[in-house]
């Protein structure tokens, strides 16, 4: 057995810095995010420590820091030393890849201990078992609890510790004695030797398993949900032996984003059930639905500014939707009350495109003109709102130019498939 001190945080410590302000700190390069990579590259170099920098989370009490929570465990036998070498493997090839940035191992490094090592078939022979070896070594030298006591209103724990100078250097440990089971006292001397080692201060498990905890971020221009799946497959590329999982709000986050695609099938299906009562038909409300060209439009905007596929731009995403099925609503209901009169499909197509385009045009326009602040943004937050403009942007102009063109094609095609009857007035 290793003997540690019981104080917590021995070597860990943490300083925090203060950023100028966002005005005196233009360009990408000074961003909280950069500075923080750049820190961390320099402070590698100390040798006699382990460094590293890492910005606040985006939302108080989420943790100390941005970014994901990994956990590398053991599985098959594979002992903590050939884990260990694993997890360095790991860490480096995190280190190389572009999605991933800062990711370390979330662990102290190994520390002095003393290692008690006990002859067991003397100790037997002596009449003492290992449970009074160890319940002796650990009240003498690490203390037990025993009770609590009312002190002047207050209460107050009671302890069972050796005196001080009585474990003040390992040799004192020869000093001590154990009760055997003939209620002889025996000293630790008879049956236990005593060396200095290096060794873990503690040992972590997960989900009963011998773990590491890592750490990291996405690098600028990935999502969180890009770098943990660059996480999963390096995790998976190592050799037999291992198993992965995520934890804390990374394991939320997973177990979050599992939930998106159901809750976009049953938005678009509450959306098509809503458009078939408005138009008493099952077929013309597919029009109104998908989209492309808005999506394909937000897509191209936020690859043409290096952004990456988060929430915000889900956001816009969704937005772009929305504004789209609205400018092929306005063309389908026209078109539908000139097929009602008689005309001809093509012809009420053709009339809704024309008498639709002006209001279309000036609505997206506006919308454009009120979202463009947005993608331009600087400053606290700037992320969120670049992302959610520049894809709504793009998306609204690549929806507006082509939805004149594709929803009125799209009506006659929808409507030549599924109705018979067709009005020939022209």
């Amino acid at each position: 057995m290793a003997l540690t001190s019981a104080a917590a945080d021995k070597t860990p410590g943490m300083a925090f810095v203060s950023l100028k302000n966002w005005s005196e700190r233009k360009g990408a390069e000074n961003t909280a995010q950069a500075i923080a990579l750049r820190a961390t590259r320099d402070l590698s170099s100390i040798r006699d420590a382990s460094l590293f920098a890492m910005t606040p989370p985006s939302v108080d009490g989420l943790g100390q820091s941005n970014g994901f929570t990994f956990e590398l465990m053991a599985s098959g036998g594979t002992d903590r030393d050939s884990l260990m070498k694993m997890r360095s493997q790991l860490l480096a090839a995190a280190n190389q890849s572009p999605e991933l940035q800062s990711v370390r191992a979330n662990d102290l490094p190994q520390m002095p201990q003393l290692q008690v090592d006990i002859d067991n078939d003397k100790a037997v022979s002596l009449g003492l078992s290992l449970s009074d070896v160890t319940d002796t070594l650990s009240s003498a030298w690490g203390g037990t609890y025993v009770n609590d006591f009312i002190d002047r209103g207050r209460v107050k724990k009671v302890y069972i510790q050796g005196e001080s100078d009585a474990r003040a250097v390992p040799s004192d440990l020869g000093k001590w004695f154990v009760r055997s089971s003939n209620d002889s006292m025996t000293p630790f001397s008879a049956f236990a030797t005593t060396h200095w080692q290096y060794g873990p201060e503690s040992l972590v498990r997960y989900n009963g398993a011998t773990a590491f905890e890592i750490q990291g971020e996405n690098a600028s221009g990935f999502s969180s949900g890009a770098a943990m799946e660059k996480m999963e497959a390096l995790a998976n590329s190592l050799p037999a032996g291992t198993t992965w999982a995520w934890s804390g709000m990374s394991l939320q986050e997973k177990l979050a984003s599992g939930q998106a695609m159901s809750l976009y099938a049953i938005s678009i299906l509450v959306v098509f059930l809503c458009l078939a009562a408005l138009y008493e038909s099952w077929s013309v409300p597919s029009r109104d639905h998908g989209d492309p060209a808005g999506l394909l439009g937000a897509a191209l905007a936020a690859w043409m500014r290096d952004l990456s596929n988060d929430v915000y731009f889900q956001v816009a995403l969704l937005t772009t939707i929305g504004l789209s099925s609205k400018n092929a609503i306005l063309i389908v209901e026209f078109a539908e009350a000139a097929v009602d009169e008689g005309y001809s499909l093509s012809r009420a197509a053709l009339r809704a495109a024309q008498t639709r385009l002006r209001p279309i045009v000036m609505t997206s326009l506006a919308f454009i003109a009120g979202v463009l602040p947005l993608a331009v943004a600087t400053g606290a937050g700037a992320n969120s709102r670049v992302a959610i403009g520049t894809g709504i942007i793009g998306g609204t102009l690549t929806a507006t130019l082509l939805a004149v063109f594709f929803v009125p094609l799209f009506f006659v095609l929808v409507k030549r498939l599924f109705t018979r009857q067709r009005p020939t007035q022209e």
